[in-house]
């Protein structure tokens, strides 16, 4: 258990490294905000924002990989680490179905937090899927596979919905 807790050590100080780095480029992009502010307001910026938090989101992916790892051994601990991240993707068709039926029934802040959630799914994705090839334990595994379909369902759902829609307007 020793070795467990100095590995789970080392992914917080991994974490806490990427969180660090994460701050300083946002704070360094925050900064270029306040010097250019007309600039900052035109969609070439919002590019390059979207960029950001991709390349954002892509650096913590790579401390979560460890964890998957490392815990990947401990069949309890997994298993647990395996049903929140059911739990997860059972959050994606909740929020497709918010999105899709409660565009003028619920707060905006609430439609904006399952837009950010169906956002994030592609990544998400990746996490479930290297969680599900390091699974060796029958009922963790297969829990992550749950998550995998729930979780690919859902983007598949929402991209067809997104095709539809767009199509929809040009007609």
């Amino acid at each position: 258990m020793n070795t467990l807790s100095s590995r789970l050590q080392l992914v917080a100080l991994a974490y806490a490294a990427v969180f660090a780095i994460a701050a300083a480029i946002l704070y360094a992009r925050h900064l270029q905000e306040l010097l250019y502010p007309a600039e900052a307001s035109g969609g070439m910026w919002a590019a390059g924002d979207a960029m950001l938090y991709i390349f954002i989101a892509c650096l913590f992916m790579l401390p979560t990989m460890f964890f998957l790892l490392v815990t990947a051994k401990f069949e309890s601990f997994y298993t647990a680490c395996s049903q929140f991240v059911l739990g997860l993707s059972l959050s994606a068709p909740v929020c497709l179905g918010v999105l899709w039926f409660g565009e003028h029934r619920l707060a905006e802040g609430f439609i904006d937090f399952c837009l950010y959630r169906l956002l994030c799914s592609p990544f998400l994705l990746v996490g479930i899927g290297v969680s599900w090839l390091a699974a060796r334990f029958d009922r963790a595994k297969r829990l992550v596979a749950y998550a995998l379909v729930v979780e690919g369902l859902t983007l598949g759902v929402a991209v067809a919905l997104l095709i539809r829609a767009f199509g929809a307007a040009k007609h």
